[in-house]
């Protein structure tokens, strides 16, 4: 008997090669395959699921307990197995009723460091709370990972809301970050934010310590323009940052799902806490949308079943993240941390080796910019790239209509295009029309074919609002649950970021000189004595 594994294997073979047009000869396709919550309108007719695979596939999700687990997830259940934590990200944006860890109430302790961020912010805003030059007008966040992505994408995406003090980010140890951001701004008139849970993060101490010297040079006090986003009271006290500004956050809450609470603070300095309170308040409504919502016409699920069709079944080991908005220029570079440090895992839950590929490589930019980049490859390369779109119905500058209308028509023009193709003979019809005829036409009427048949989905929202942009972050951090549950692995440890960090502190005598780095292998040696050489050393 066939597993529904196998079943969707050879669905995917079956339809290999069946041009995407020809489900568009079933009437209402586009209807029947996209669904809708909170505004947010998930198309994807154009790929090759059809009634039967879709059903196989929401098959899949049940088989895999998607509904049971999700449940534990939001009840405060341990399902981060490896290291014994639960999964509560979606606690700091549901700031009402309760949920138990360890027969403990969250909750209370969550909505306390909230209130202290929004007076913290509101005092700072208002001036109550100043720099030693004066009021605050910038505020640099230092952190690296997920206390840097997420906050760095939504104060981008969160421009037109911006009323508050300028916010810049540091993350690379690389000394020319620091001294960029650095440079332009005042360090009478600047909090420093360090955003480390365990206050340890090489990268982010040692840019830390650099900003604590930059202030030295113009205040008498550099500490106390310094805020803690850390659990390590003790750290922070010794570093001199005040308790009254370091806000913690519990270890169920992971680094690239941090940004709903302390690790936000620079943004909600930025745009106020009620703008803020926006932001969790759309991706609650996310929650609770994927929480109840049937899976077929659950968004978080169904975008999961798209990525699971294409990757595991479909084989295509990558995707791209489109959004034509500019002011999400960001969000492919944090769904990619979120996607390939969640689910970039080669063993299941129980240890074994997986026996199938587990997450896609994820990458992007925004449009219009990659169609004259990367779009040349994903319309006539030799590899199938699923593509995600994403656009708003409406801009934030009315005077400028006419230019949003312009970047919509590309973005519904490329994922028509990607469908649709140009075929051998529509190409040679172009290059009879300019006058080509016999070997040369033909020549240059292959350079013009198009495969078509490349599939896309297409998110479409009302306008970037913070409601809306929340509802987006939390869609695509439930699509990635959704898809760890079905691959059965585990999609909140990242063991795979340890490794090289173990072995960086140990090649820092060897490349100071001060170890004869034995049992390094042969590059390696080779490469650090160049290193001294051009130190002079």
């Amino acid at each position: 008997m066939m597993t529904i594994w196998n079943k969707l294997s050879a669905q995917a073979e079956a339809v290999r090669n069946r041009p995407l047009l020809e489900l568009f000869e079933i009437e209402a396709r586009a209807g029947s395959f996209s669904a809708e919550a909170g505004g947010l309108l998930f198309d994807y007719s154009k790929t090759n699921i059809d009634a039967e695979t879709r059903d196989l596939l929401i098959a899949l999700a049940e088989e895999r307990g998607v509904a049971a687990r999700r449940e534990a997830m939001f009840t405060g259940a341990k399902i981060n197995e490896t290291e014994g934590r639960a999964v509560l990200h979606t606690a700091l944006r549901n700031l009402d009723g309760s949920v138990l860890v360890d027969g403990a109430d969250v909750m209370p302790a969550v909505r306390e460091t909230h209130a202290r961020m929004v007076a913290f912010a509101h005092d700072l805003r208002a001036g109550r709370f100043t720099g030693q030059g004066g009021a605050i007008t910038d505020v640099v966040n230092i952190g690296i990972g997920g206390s840097d992505l997420g906050p760095a994408m939504a104060v981008l995406a969160l421009a037109p809301y911006h009323d508050g003090p300028r916010c810049h980010f540091v993350s690379n140890v690389d000394g020319a970050h620091i001294h960029d951001i650095l440079a332009g701004l005042n360090p009478a008139t600047t909090l420093v934010i360090v955003a480390s849970k365990t206050f340890t993060t090489i990268e982010t101490m040692t840019n830390a310590e650099t900003a604590r010297r930059w202030m030295a040079t113009k205040v008498s006090d550099p500490a106390a323009q310094f805020a803690a986003l850390s659990t390590a009271g003790d750290k922070t006290a010794a570093f001199g940052i005040d308790p009254s500004r370091v806000f913690g956050f519990e270890d169920w809450v992971g680094g690239r799902y941090s940004m709903w609470g302390p690790i936000g603070l620079s943004l909600m300095l930025a745009v106020g806490p009620e703008t803020f309170d926006r932001m969790l308040a759309g991706a609650a409504a996310m929650d609770r949308h994927f929480r109840t919502a049937p899976f077929a016409q659950n968004l978080p699920v169904l975008l999961a079943l798209v990525g699971i069709w294409h990757n595991q079944f479909c084989g295509y080991a990558t995707r791209a993240v489109l959004p034509y908005e500019q002011r999400l220029a960001r969000l492919p570079a944090y769904l990619q941390q979120l996607e390939m440090e969640s689910n970039g895992k080669r063993v299941s839950m129980d240890g074994a080796d997986l026996s199938y590929h587990s997450g896609p490589v994820v990458w992007g930019e925004p449009g219009t910019n990659g169609q004259h980049a990367f779009y040349q490859l994903i319309h006539q390369g030799t590899r199938v790239i699923p593509c995600e779109f994403m656009v708003g119905a409406e801009g934030h500058e009315p005077d400028l209509a006419h230019q949003h209308l312009l970047l919509v028509a590309n973005c519904l023009a490329q994922s028509e295009a990607l469908m649709r193709g140009r075929s051998l003979d529509e190409a040679r019809e172009i290059m009879r029309a300019k006058g080509l005829e016999g070997a040369e036409l033909e020549r240059q009427a292959r350079h013009r074919v198009f495969p078509g048949s490349r599939p896309s989905t297409t998110l479409l929202y009302p306008k970037l609002t913070p409601e809306t942009f929340g509802a987006i972050v939390a869609l695509y951090e439930h699509r990635v649950f959704v898809e760890g549950v079905i691959l059965g692995i585990n999609s909140f440890d990242q063991w795979g970021v340890e490794l090289g960090k173990e072995l960086a502190l140990a090649l820092a005598p060897v490349l100071d000189g001060s170890s004869d780095g034995a049992g390094k292998d042969g590059s390696t040696l080779r490469l650090a004595a160049r290193f001294r050489a051009a130190q002079g050393g």
